[in-house]
């Protein structure tokens, strides 16, 4: 039997620690190894304890999380997740410059709510840090942020799809129209890489799928926003999509296109486990736009979006996928490259010149 994965709850509420506590012994998989109340003290115990995975708070003295979390990736690279009450405007600003500054991925605080509820998000937060746990963040997180200096693009011809399923006219790439983005686990960091890089002119609007834990949406939005030079907003039922802004779907909503080219939403099952649905997205981008269509699929746990990735690729469109090296988990996109739906493999760092220079920006 594998040995468990060894946590550290770095937490200044006790009942928190309680909670969190209860959630990972009740799995065999996982080993709280250690708890701190801060920063500070939690540093002092990473080379004693050996973790594998850190769950962090955001609100504490005399360290906080962000702080905390700078000072691991500088001394003691290793995964973090911040697990947090903070929906607030202001509070979900910090949250994403965590993710910035080198934590995997969010999750709220499983307290308060019903029973049922407190299940749900047990079940999903020990799925997480078995996740977590396979990730390399000391070689992902420095991938992530070099420059576009020394990329060597990778263009795919030997794709193992037969070449009559693709449009014959996908040789000669169109005029983009609209470009989709899909993304996991490691997404809001991926997705910071790529839209930040885009100029207040982007001439075509701009599609995203992002899977995120409950009541962390808004302040993606928010902090993109904030970080880039285009507007990011939630797509509103009956909107046409503009040049220049980027959208993303409500919670726990697909996101497709009507006949007119409008956003509508659909609670529907999920596909490949998740609503919203990068494939969903995709196909509908693709069935609605066809060969004018760019899809990007970014680093993440599972399969989403491969399907829909192929469906873009067969009708002529443009597919990009990230490349495994700067991948906090190669999931989607190495689904999509097998089905060979990507045109083109590339760091995260190279997707945005190479979407710029085919829109001759």
């Amino acid at each position: 039997m594998l040995s468990p994965i060894k946590v550290l709850l770095v937490e200044d509420s006790p009942v928190v620690t309680i909670v969190l506590k209860r959630i990972f012994d009740s799995s065999p998989e996982i080993q709280v190894v250690g708890t701190a109340c801060n920063g500070l003290e939690a540093l002092k115990l990473i080379p004693k304890l050996q973790p594998e995975v850190i769950c962090t708070d955001l609100n504490m003295a005399p360290m906080n999380g962000l702080e905390f979390t700078q000072e691991v990736m500088k001394k003691y690279p290793l995964p973090i997740l911040v697990i947090s009450a903070s929906v607030q405007a202001n509070d979900t600003q910090n949250v994403f410059q965590v993710l910035k500054a080198g934590a995997v991925d969010v999750f709220p605080k499983p307290i308060g709510g019903l029973v049922s509820d407190y299940e749900i998000l047990a079940n999903e937060l020990i799925a997480k840090i078995k996740i977590l746990s396979g990730v390399k963040v000391f070689t992902r997180h420095q991938k992530l942020v070099q420059t576009e200096d020394n990329h060597k693009i990778v263009k795919i011809h030997q794709v193992p799809v037969s070449p009559d399923k693709f449009s014959q006219e996908n040789v000669k790439s169109p005029t983009i129209k609209v470009l989709a983005i899909g993304a996991s686990t490691g997404g809001p960091q991926a997705l910071h890489a790529i839209i930040s890089k885009l100029p207040a002119n982007f001439p075509v609007p701009v599609i995203c799928v992002q899977h995120i834990s409950e009541g962390f949406l808004q302040g993606l939005v928010d902090w993109l926003g904030y970080e880039s030079k285009l507007p990011v907003k939630i797509a509103s039922f009956g909107e046409l999509p503009q040049a220049g802004i980027v959208y993303f779907p409500p919670e726990k909503r697909h996101l497709e296109l009507d006949s007119q080219g409008r956003f509508v939403y659909s609670e529907a099952a999920h596909v490949a486990g998740h609503c919203p649905s990068v494939t969903v997205t995709f196909k509908s981008v693709a069935n609605f736009y066809s060969r004018a269509a760019a899809g990007v699929l970014l680093t993440g746990m599972g399969r989403d979006g491969a399907d829909g990735m192929l469906a873009i690729a067969q009708l002529g469109g443009l597919t990009i996928a990230q490349d495994e090296a700067s991948c906090i988990v190669f999931g989607m996109p190495k689904e999509a490259i097998a089905l060979g739906a990507a045109q083109y493999v590339l760091p995260v760092s190279a997707i945005a010149p190479l979407l710029l220079a085919k829109l001759k920006i």
